[in-house]
């Protein structure tokens, strides 16, 4: 049972609040985010498709796309109807098994992607400066074990995390100052000590983004300094290009994510609850939203094989009109 033995209180839910001090905006959030949301769902979709139907896109990299862009959907649909039903109508009413769920998802998916973008880190180094040998390393059986570690190691993280929210006891307010489960936000709520998670969540976190950006910088700076070796100012944009995207999307997650993180421990007298709550949300939220345009844009296969699926679509549409009796 995910419902806290200790509760001693028939309330068996949480109200989730949206972003304290921000309730007249909700309707004026909710239109974006719905937007966002949209564009997730259907960007990340078009990748998996392309991806899936392009046989020349059957490469390593692509396939780290695929699974980014499947994590990415799970993050975003973890998050996003629960926080449009508080936007739109105010109902922020979530179940005990439904919020620790949502968290375990949640942090799990985060703990996931970040694993992600270090292992397509490792795949522009071998393809830029070890090309030659970039099908002997990265085979089916290397990638298969690359990404059966990053979803062990976000699932050992995560489970012990839930483990200790789920044992505290909830015998006051199940008012939850934010938009979505945030562990932090609802151990809070907590009639125990709470710290023991935190810190868990602090130090497990800090450990595995540290670790993953350390590796990351230390993958550029190695290719950097291929690319610089190449005596070509052409082939020197091109390798430079094919890890643009790649670079903006580490960026687009990394930073806010870092932000929201530390400022949740170190800044909450100085940063309002509502910058807090909103930090998080857009953490969860715009990195699924732009990823697949970043890539869509940045890779020309997929940004063609794109362009050629919609106006296939759109040729359909007259077709279908003219032959209609």
């Amino acid at each position: 049972m995910l419902e806290s033995p200790c509760n001693q209180t028939s309330d068996s839910s949480f109200t989730l609040m949206g972003i304290p001090g921000l309730e007249r905006a909700h309707l004026w959030l909710a239109a974006p985010l719905s937007l966002m949301y949209a564009v997730a769902l259907v960007g990340n979709t078009l990748i998996l498709t392309v991806i899936w139907v392009e046989r020349t896109l059957h490469e390593p990299m692509f396939y780290f796309l695929c699974i980014l862009a499947v994590v990415d959907i799970l993050m975003a649909t973890s998050v996003a109807p629960k926080m449009l039903s508080i936007f739109w109508s105010g109902d922020g009413i979530i179940a005990f098994a439904a919020c620790f769920a949502q968290m375990y998802v949640v942090h799990a998916a985060t703990a996931a992607e970040t694993g992600l973008l270090l292992a397509m880190a490792f795949d522009r180094y071998v393809a830029i400066c070890k090309p030659l040998h970039y099908q002997t390393i990265l085979t089916p059986n290397m990638m298969l074990g690359i990404s059966l570690a990053i979803m062990v190691r976000a699932i050992l993280f995560m489970t012990p995390l839930s483990w200790m929210v789920i044992q505290l006891p909830f015998c006051a307010s199940h008012m939850v100052p934010h938009s979505y489960c945030e562990h932090m936000a609802v151990a809070k709520l907590a009639c125990a000590d709470y710290m023991p998670s935190s810190l868990y969540s602090l130090i497990g976190s800090s450990i595995i983004v540290g670790s993953d950006v350390s590796f990351i910088a230390a993958s550029y700076t190695l290719i950097l300094q291929a690319v610089f070796r190449l005596s070509s100012r052409d082939a020197q944009f091109k390798a430079l290009s094919t890890c643009g995207s790649h670079v903006g999307v580490m960026v687009l997650y990394y930073l806010p994510g870092m932000i929201s993180h530390y400022v949740e421990w170190f800044g909450q007298d100085v940063v309002p609850l509502h910058t807090q709550v909103l930090l998080a949300d857009f953490y969860l939220v715009i990195p699924p939203t732009l990823n697949p345009i970043i890539y869509g844009l940045r890779t020309k296969q997929i940004l063609n094989r794109v362009l050629d699926i919609i106006g296939n679509c759109c040729c359909i549409v007259p077709r279908l009109k003219l032959e209609k009796p």
